[in-house]
């Protein structure tokens, strides 16, 4: 019999760790190829790890809520098969006894600790390995929560605990200093200790339910707040006239579906029609960097897909003005399919550069988006309505039946003035407007 390391995969460049979520299978289960073993989660994104080989469970080298590294051994699954060499690769992985010892110690630490234990707030999420270390130093929940992060998005890492550690081991010695507020005589320098204020306590009655938030439903709440907090969100509106679009869409859906293999919705006409605005003003294809602005090369358009559990996530259509209809069809088409099945790798999800989100799929005629940082637009698409209008023709104005819609678009007013953030969202909807009921696909 031979034993098969299973370990973590690459899920893209600037993904190096991930949290094992769940264990889907048990030891001595049977395996078979292409099976999924485990459940992983980046920051991002929720996936699952597949078995590269029949065979049968036999050792799992980590637990529930771990952080494993890429490239790390998860498990070991014998297999029939012979030898070669990969039992010594087994042993090669096998922590060695100093590790082992080490991690020993500051999980006995931890248990000893008499303060509460540390949970994850609904801000961030906590490493186990930063748990243990804030637990055998004595740091509470309210001293953990208060550390800066460095790592994506905000999260406590290794260095910046040990860090924090450090420092308040050196400030011991130092006579402890009454709270002021510094005066603001410059204000490039001026700091204030002020306190944060308590948040308002919440009743619950004996009758009310209790819900944890979910995993990912904690890190878009914190994502949300950040942003509201970073950019001044303004919005503009427009009416759009899109019968031609409508009308067209009607006339070639079946032809298409029987030729490509795909339903054309009006998603793909509207991510088109963004990307064209987007090359006509390049200065909403931007992000802010502190003082600087970075000009993106590249126009990937993040879209807002709306999961089973009700949260959403945003997979990216990478240079999505080098596509066209059929190939943007095709793009929305998979991610979309991909997202609702959890399906969607890491780098799927990340380096878009502006956003558009179809709030008219639950009725809604407008919203005022939240900006997905770091970018500094979204563009959110109303749902489509038959109402009477004004039609002019060279023989006068009359009243007909169109179909219209919203285009709500959020934009940073650090960078983006009204000008600019309400001539994008117009020249949107000039180009629906100005649909071809003739076009070939």
């Amino acid at each position: 019999m031979a034993k098969f390391e299973l370990k973590l995969p690459k899920m893209g460049e600037s993904v190096a760790e991930a949290t094992l979520t769940n264990w889907l299978k048990e030891v001595g289960d049977t395996i078979e190829a292409d099976e999924a073993v485990l459940e992983i989660a980046t920051d991002k994104v929720d996936s699952e790890v597949p078995s590269e080989v029949d065979g049968v469970l036999i050792e799992k080298l980590f637990n529930v809520d771990d952080v494993v590294q890429v490239g790390q051994t998860i498990a070991i699954i014998e297999t029939a098969g012979g030898s070669n060499g990969s039992e010594k690769a087994v042993a090669e992985s096998t922590p060695s006894p100093e590790v082992v010892k080490e991690v020993e110690k500051q999980v006995e630490t931890a248990k000893q600790a008499t303060q509460a234990p540390i949970e994850n707030s609904g801000d961030r999420f906590y490493s186990p390995l930063v748990k243990n270390i804030a637990a055998a130093e004595g740091i509470s929940q309210a001293e953990l929560d208060g550390i800066s992060g460095t790592g994506k998005d905000g999260r406590v890492t290794k260095n910046d605990i040990l860090e924090y550690v450090e420092n308040r081991s050196s400030s011991k010695t130092e006579t402890p200093q009454p709270q002021t507020v510094v005066e603001a005589k410059n204000p490039e320098t001026a700091k204030t200790t002020e306190s944060v204020k308590p948040k308002a306590p919440v009743s619950v009655s004996g009758e009310d339910e209790i819900v944890e938030m979910t995993r990912m439903g904690k890190l878009i709440a914190h994502h949300m707040v950040e942003s509201t907090q970073t950019s001044a969100h303004v919005q503009s509106f427009v009416e759009c006239d899109v019968t031609n679009v409508w009308n067209w869409r009607n006339k070639v859906k079946n032809t298409f579906a029987k030729r490509e293999g795909e339903n054309l919705t009006f998603t793909p006409i509207f991510m088109e029609a963004v990307a064209k605005a987007l090359k006509d003003f390049p200065m909403m294809n931007i992000s802010v960097d502190g003082n600087n602005i970075i000009k993106r090369k590249n126009i990937n358009l993040g879209m807002a897909a709306a999961l089973p559990d009700g949260n959403l996530i945003v997979p990216v259509i990478k240079n999505a003005d080098r596509l066209n209809l059929v190939g943007m069809s095709k793009a929305v088409n998979d991610l979309a399919n991909r997202a609702r099945e959890n399906k969607l790798k890491p780098d799927e999800i990340q380096g878009g550069t502006y956003t558009v989100t179809n709030v008219g799929t639950f009725g809604s005629i407008m919203g005022t988006p939240i900006i997905n940082q770091p970018q500094v637009g979204i563009l959110a698409l109303g749902a489509i309505r038959k109402v009477p209008a004004v039609i002019e023709t060279p023989e006068g104005d009359f009243i007909g039946i169109r179909h219209k819609m919203f285009l709500s678009h959020s934009y940073d007013h650090r960078v983006v003035n009204g000008a600019l953030g309400g001539q994008f969202v117009k020249r949107v909807a000039e180009y629906l407007e100005a649909w071809d009921v003739n076009r070939e696909f």
